[in-house]
Formats: structure tokens, C-alpha cells, sequence
């Protein structure tokens, strides 16, 4: 005879989707019911290898001669667009957290180290207003990102539906 607190034992295999769906989720202990929530929300390893991705994508683009600063734009724009077109699901959460974080940095950075601000000026000028640059470099890369991947998954919906 099983006590009333144990299950019965199940015949079905385990699979993710299962996990992760929330009518499947016991209402019995709230902190699993939440984890079984946004265990599709959020995946630490794409967040990871976008955010490397978004550095190599805006550093390549930028090191183009002629387009330079704004082809760090189309770095990140086409490291969103290839998370989109790859994917079968929506990454918006990985793909605009990598970006910002990742464009955000590089601002920074760019400050520090341009041609046309010598050392001490530029750590001045970090020290006034880095929140501020690194926020605005963010919010760039968080939009251009999110708009790639946006038009990424657009065209990945175009080409795998039926006629």
C-alpha cells in the first residue's frame, strides 16, 4: 500500500517539452512550478554564445576600412539576423541581453581607447559619464540585435511555409 504523499509510478518517457509546458507543472510547490516557467525563457549557454558572437560580429564589422563604426552595427544586426534564421524558436531574451551587453562594452572601450581622445581625458570622461556611455551603447546594441533577430525569424517563417 503507498502512502498518500508518493506518486504512482510512471509508465511515459521523459521528455523537455513535458518539463517545460505549464499545464504540466504541480501547483503543490511554487518554486518548482516557477522554474519549470522559465525554463524555456531563458538559455544561459546561447546567452554565451551570442554574447561572444555580438564582440567577434561588431569587432569584424568594425575593422572593415571604409564603413568602420557602422559596420559594428551590421556586425551585431547580422549576429541577431543568424540566431533568427537558425533557430526554431524565438531567443529574443539571449539575443538582446548579448548584444546589449556586448555593445555596451565596447563603448567603453571605444572611449578609452580612440584616436581623438588621448588618455587622461578619456578616463575623465569615463569617470563623469561612463554609466551613461556604457547605457547608451547598450540600448544600440539591445535594438539591433532584437531587430535582427526579428528579421531572421521573418525570413526563417517565409521560407519553411507551405505554398
Amino acid at each position: 500500500m503507498q502512502r498518500s504523499d508518493e506518486k504512482e509510478p510512471s509508465t511515459t518517457e521523459f521528455s523537455l517539452d513535458s518539463v517545460t509546458d505549464e499545464s504540466s507543472a504541480t501547483s503543490s510547490n511554487s518554486a518548482t512550478s516557477n522554474e519549470s516557467r522559465l525554463a524555456g525563457l531563458f538559455s544561459p549557454k546561447l546567452f554565451v554564445v551570442v554574447f561572444l558572437a555580438s564582440l567577434l560580429g561588431a569587432f569584424l564589422g568594425g575593422s572593415i576600412p571604409i564603413v568602420g563604426f557602422i559596420g559594428r552595427f551590421l556586425g551585431l544586426f547580422a549576429v541577431g539576423f543568424g540566431v533568427g534564421l537558425l533557430s526554431g524558436r524565438s531567443h529574443y531574451v539571449e539575443v538582446g541581453l548579448g548584444g546589449a551587453l556586448a555593445f555596451g562594452l565596447l563603448w567603453v572601450l571605444t572611449t578609452l581607447t580612440s584616436g581623438f581622445a588621448f588618455a587622461p581625458f578619456a578616463v575623465e570622461l569615463l569617470a563623469k559619464y561612463g554609466l551613461a556611455i556604457a547605457g547608451a551603447g547598450a540600448g544600440v546594441g539591445l535594438l539591433t540585435t532584437i531587430i535582427g533577430h526579428y528579421f531572421g525569424r521573418d525570413l526563417r517563417d517565409g521560407l519553411t511555409r507551405d505554398i
